[in-house]
C-alpha cells in the first residue's frame, strides 16, 4: 500500500460512551448519615436530592402541570385539614434506611413534635406523588418503598391517564407491595380518609388538571 493510500485510511472510531460506573467502590449511607448531613449544610436546598434505600438519588425536575397539581392539593387539603393534622409538601419522611420526599404528606400535628426530627410511619396518615414524567419511576421505586414503611395510604395522582390511584393494605418484607389498589377516574372523587373517618371528598379532573 503506498503512502498516499495508508494517509486516506478512515480513522479508528473513538468512543463517546462513559467508564462503566465502578460499583464495587458505591457506598451506601445510612439514614442518620444522611440526616447528619443534611443537619450540617453538604445539602442545599436547591439541590433537590433524597436518600432511597441507602443511595442518594437526585429529584426529577418539575414540570408546569406537576408544579399545578401540587399547589391544588395544597390549596385544598389546606381549607380541609383541623388543626390535629399537619400538611407537609416535598419534605422528608423517616423511614428505616431512606427519607423520601413525598410531593404531599398528612401527618399527625402538632409540627412541634418535628423539631428535632422527621414523620415515621406511624404518625403518617396519607402520602401524594404526583406522576407525570415521574410516574414510572414513581411505580417502581416510591410505591414498595411505602409499603415496606407500612404507610396506611399512599395516593398516585396520575396525570400521564388522568386518573388517581389509591393503594392500601401495604405488605412489608422483600417483595414489599400494596395489596389493595382502586382507581378514581374524571367525574368521580376520591375519599379523603384520615384514621378510618372521612373528611372530604376530592375531584378527580380538578386534581388532575382536566378542568379549572
Amino acid at each position: 500500500m503506498s503512502v498516499a493510500a495508508a494517509s486516506r485510511k478512515t480513522p479508528a472510531p473513538v468512543s463517546t460512551c462513559a467508564p462503566p460506573v465502578p460499583v464495587e467502590r458505591l457506598y451506601r449511607f445510612s439514614a442518620e448519615q444522611y440526616d447528619r448531613m443534611a443537619e450540617v449544610g453538604i445539602f442545599r436546598p436547591d439541590d433537590r436530592a433524597e436518600l432511597i434505600e441507602g443511595w442518594i438519588v437526585k429529584k426529577m425536575g418539575q414540570h408546569p402541570p406537576h408544579a399545578r397539581s401540587i399547589m391544588r392539593l395544597n390549596k385544598q387539603l389546606l381549607r380541609l385539614l383541623s388543626d390535629e393534622w399537619e400538611l407537609r409538601v416535598q419534605m422528608p419522611i423517616a423511614l428505616a434506611h431512606s427519607r423520601p420526599e413525598p410531593d404531599v404528606g398528612i401527618v399527625r400535628g402538632p409540627d412541634g413534635r418535628y423539631e428535632d426530627r422527621h414523620p415515621r410511619p406511624a404518625e403518617i396518615a396519607l402520602l401524594i406523588e404526583v406522576g407525570d414524567s415521574s410516574l414510572l419511576a414513581d411505580r417502581r421505586s416510591k410505591l414498595p418503598l411505602y409499603a415496606a414503611g407500612k404507610i396506611v395510604e399512599v395516593w398516585l395522582v396520575n396525570l400521564v391517564q388522568g386518573q388517581i390511584e389509591v393503594y392500601t393494605q401495604p405488605r412489608g418484607g422483600r417483595s414489599a407491595a400494596f395489596r389493595q389498589r382502586q382507581d378514581y377516574v374524571p367525574g368521580q372523587e376520591v375519599p379523603l380518609l384520615l384514621e378510618g373517618k372521612e373528611i372530604a371528598r376530592l375531584s378527580v379532573s380538578f386534581l388532575c388538571l382536566l378542568e379549572d
